[in-house]
């Protein structure tokens, strides 16, 4: 029986409960919930239970897995994410199925062995197929034929093949009951016959299945759309088993619907059916016994199963396989941008230094700004290198007056329009600027005009133009991408596939739990950090983190973590939840700055007793560390997993798991499409990774795409095994297709070019509908949109995966309609 909160929740009647118990052995419909997420986790009920409960109590996940390892036996954030997924997936399940449990016993029809079906049903599908007897509904076709004496005759032409329908339909024809002929009363029993065939649970999951092992998904381009939706011109004429189409086709073919481009359609097979038996009706005669064996009823019994294929069962089917395919390429999708926007946000951080953040732009100009260590701006300008004004030599001027001013010792260079251009005007100021060790990188602005007009930066940067704060960011996020990019909406950022086509919850579900995890993984010092990043903090949220930064505003520096209780609206248990992941460097307690937390300062009393040393000896003392048994420190509450962790932070304390700052060195003279020769060989950045391959920014305003069968020389199951977002790489240019704005690229640099097509592209990673140069991956193939805040034209060109290498790929011989061979 449930218990407690979970009780109050979900509110289950005790006659679902009485019955759940009577099947199960635990008798516990938390209990069931536990056992099957752990088969599927492959861990111990016992530690899905904990987690359960420690989640019901309020606790968030990046808590759970850090501080709570004893009660989970270890689970980790992935794995207490999926199991947070399917707790409310189960719990959504349970709570229908006690509602259809309570209506079929309304209707008096709930007898023992439909209820032991329904209570092992483990999917939603399969409950409302088992339920779809018993749903109300309108007056049915069927229900009219039985209201007219119809059933016995479908009764008998069903059960007993050897009668001849037409004379047993004679007897039924009663124009006072609307059955005027013979003809008239066989309808009405095949009517009958398709809705039983249609209510049948265990007849439409098997017709489901196999259809979904044998069924094809074809498209074609729809009259006159040729020219106009050449973008999806790879699926113009497209046929692809259903189970193995890639998520990011499915997710191009349903764009490609949806802009009236292709005409999209479900096949039961990979051959075209003749006649009206296909191989799912023959599914169906097998099931109830039907076979044609010359007797005088068996056609009339095979075309009442045509029939009720054709009309009914293939078009709820159908419908279900698409939603099928469709839920599973959006989670693919939602996935894919979950971990691109993780490696992103954990890019190396160049780190504190003063940095200046150059926005590219030609007729509008580069705006400029310059930040402290601290991010700090401390200097703003706009220069006018470019056409029209072609003012060089003084914008040149500016900048380094700039840099010498403020000591400036990185350049931050925004790669959206003019971003080449601009690169050249920081190469000279960098040669030009004699004695001081000046570093230009080129960042990603994805995100960066979202940022700008944002409620947050009007309130961080309030005497700022919008353009300028631009600049700032570019700055900024070339210090700390994770503290600049969380003030952004994640799904501005722009490393994702077909992302507004995604469900809104799913993707801001998912997004949200990614920063979460980003931001408690490094950790936040409090006394710096900006609103937006300390509510990314476990436990804390955007009201609390208001509260933190104007307490701290009110009140100076926080001195230790204890102090934060003091801030309004914090109370225990956000202290408990948030606690460990904030930091407070030369605070009253070295601890503070580490990720030990505050409840478990008695054991490092213990192992300060123990080893005899003073805690800022002991800090970071490696050979003391290591040479210390956790088992000796244990006690009720704190056992091994947590003294271990707690032994290894004071060996680092507050360590940054992100890697060291690496930057790419674009090739000089190649700034354009039309300077790539086949055979180059360029240093580039990957700005995004997909299921079939990754994304590399090589300097021309134009990603080029590395598909996955030329990522390395053995076989790729998964891209991001190879490659991350912000992984610096060298490439090789295999072919450039300049009218449709296209670069093959390989990371096998001994390819030779022209022996084999380097694989197929895809429509899925292209940036027609995203606002600015901001480099983001958008959804829909096309030409690239501008910033709303620089008209004067240009961006990037469309996007690099917006189809196939077309030409190219057909005369290597590539059919469109099978699947790529890798």
């Amino acid at each position: 029986m449930l218990r407690g909160p979970v009780a109050q929740r979900f509110r289950f009647r005790e006659m679902i409960v009485t019955m759940r118990a009577a099947t199960e052995p635990a008798g516990d419909t938390n209990a069931v919930i536990a056992r099957r997420i752990a088969q599927e986790l492959g861990v111990r009920p016992e530690q899905v239970s904990a987690a359960v409960a420690l989640v019901d109590e309020g606790s968030t996940i990046p808590f759970i897995a850090r501080y709570r390892k004893e009660a989970t036996g270890g689970l980790d954030d992935a794995q207490l994410r999926d199991l947070d997924e399917r707790l409310a997936y189960l719990r959504d399940l349970e709570k229908r199925r006690a509602a259809i449990l309570e209506s079929i016993n309304e209707q008096g029809k709930l007898d023992d062995a439909l209820r032991a079906r329904l209570l092992e049903a483990e999917t939603k599908a399969r409950l409302e197929d088992l339920y779809l007897p018993f749903k109300p509904r309108r007056r049915t076709k069927a229900q009219i034929a039985r209201e007219a004496g119809l059933e016995p005759l479908a009764d008998a032409l069903w059960g007993d093949p050897s009668q001849d329908p037409q004379m047993r339909a004679a007897a039924y024809v009663d124009e006072a009951r609307g059955v005027a002929d013979a003809k008239a009363a066989l309808e009405g029993a095949r009517a009958i016959i398709a809705e039983r065939l249609s209510e049948d649970a265990e007849l439409i999951g098997k017709l489901r299945e196999r259809y979904w092992v044998e069924g094809v998904l074809t498209a074609k381009v729809r009259a006159g759309k040729e020219q106009s939706g050449a973008k999806f011109s790879d699926y113009f004429d497209y046929a692809q088993p259903l189970a193995k189409l890639p998520a990011h086709r499915v997710l191009a073919l349903y764009r490609g619907e949806k802009e009236e481009v292709l005409d999209l359609a479900l096949r039961e097979s990979a051959e075209e059916v003749v006649g009206r038996i296909g191989p799912m009706a023959l599914v169906i005669a097998r099931h109830c016994g039907i076979r044609d064996a010359g007797r005088p009823g068996d056609d009339w019994c095979m075309q009442a199963i045509g029939w009720a294929w054709r009309t009914r069962l293939s078009l709820s089917i159908e419908l279900d396989l698409r939603q099928r395919l469709w839920s599973a390429a959006e989670d693919a999708g939602v996935r894919v941008f979950a971990e691109n926007l993780r490696d992103l946000l954990l890019a190396a951080p160049a780190g504190a230094r003063v940095t200046m953040g150059l926005d590219p732009a030609y007729r509008t100009g580069v705006k400029v700004a310059v930040v402290d260590a601290t991010g700090k701006v401390v200097a703003t300008d706009t220069v006018y290198p470019h056409e029209p004004q072609k003012r060089w030599d003084a914008a040149l001027a500016s900048l380094s007056r700039l840099v010498e001013a403020h000591g400036v010792s990185l350049i931050a260079i925004g790669n959206g329009t003019a971003s080449r251009e601009t690169d050249k005007l920081a190469g000279e100021l960098v040669a030009g600027m004699k004695g001081r060790k000046l570093t230009k990188i080129v960042v990603s602005e994805a995100g960066a005009s979202v940022y700008s007009a944002s409620a947050y930066a009007s309130r961080e940067l309030p005497d700022l133009d919008v353009s300028l704060r631009g600049a700032v960011s570019i700055a900024r996020r070339l210090q700390d991408p994770l503290a600049e990019l969380v003030k952004i909406d994640p799904k501005s950022i722009g490393v994702g596939q077909y992302q507004h086509d995604l469900a809104e919850h799913k993707l801001s579900r998912s997004l949200d739990a990614v920063v979460e995890d980003c931001v408690n993984a490094v950790g936040v010092e409090v006394n710096t950090a900006s609103a937006p990043l300390l509510a990314r903090v476990a436990g804390v949220g955007e009201s609390v983190a208001r509260a933190i930064v104007a307490h701290r505003d009110a009140h100076g520096r926080f001195g230790a973590r204890k102090a934060l209780l003091k801030v309004a609206g914090l109370g225990r248990k956000t202290f408990e939840q948030c606690a460990g992941f904030l930091r407070i460097h030369g605070g009253d307690n070295p601890l503070d700055a580490s990720g030990v937390h505050p409840e478990a300062y008695p054991v490092v009393a213990r192992i300060i007793k123990g080893t005899g040393k003073d805690l800022r000896d002991l800090i970071g003392d490696a050979a003391t560390l290591r040479g210390l048994r956790p088992e000796q420190f244990t006690d009720d509450a704190f056992g091994v997993p947590t003294v271990a962790d707690i032994l290894a932070e004071l060996e680092k304390p507050g360590r940054d798991p992100r890697p060291e700052f690496r930057t790419a060195r674009f090739e000089e003279g190649v700034e354009t499409l039309n300077d790539l020769k086949p055979g180059m060989v360029l240093e580039g950045v990957v700005t995004n990774v997909a299921a079939f391959g990754a994304f590399v920014d090589i300097g021309v305003h134009q990603d080029g795409l590395v598909h996955v069968s030329a990522m390395a020389k053995t076989f790729v199951r998964d891209p991001r095994s190879i490659a991350k977002p912000g992984d610096v790489v060298r490439v090789k240019v295999m072919e450039v297709d300049l009218p449709r704005k296209r670069i093959a690229l390989s990371m096998r640099l001994d390819d030779e070019i022209g022996t084999k097509p380097v694989g197929r592209a895809s429509t899925d990673n292209s940036r027609a509908d995203k606002p600015r140069a901001d480099r983001q991956q958008s959804d829909a193939p096309g030409p690239k949109g501008r910033d709303a805040n620089k008209r004067d034209g240009g961006g990037r060109g469309a996007g690099a995966g917006s189809g196939a290498l077309g030409e190219a790929l057909k005369r290597a011989g590539y059919d469109a309609k099978k699947p790529p061979r890798r």
